[in-house]
């Protein structure tokens, strides 16, 4: 499933990220890597931006982000 389906409250873990070149790269500087779990804290009301936790960070991604990360549940 796509990062962007999973529920508020949810931990998955990545299983892989499917964008290209510099999306991918920024990604990845970000600590999103595969095998990395994911905490999901909060979507906003239209579902852009999604607050996450990566490696004890909290970050912020844009839907079209969210949206090319592979996940399973933890």
């Amino acid at each position: 499933m796509k990062l962007r389906e999973c529920k508020v409250g949810s931990t998955v873990k990545v299983i892989s990220i499917s964008g290209q070149g510099p999306v991918k790269r920024r990604i990845m500087d970000m600590g999103i890597t595969k095998n990395t779990e994911i905490f999901i804290r909060k979507v906003a009301p239209l579902g852009d931006p999604i607050e996450i936790t990566v490696r004890g960070f909290e970050l912020s991604l844009r839907k079209a982000d969210a949206d090319i990360l592979e996940v399973e549940l933890v």
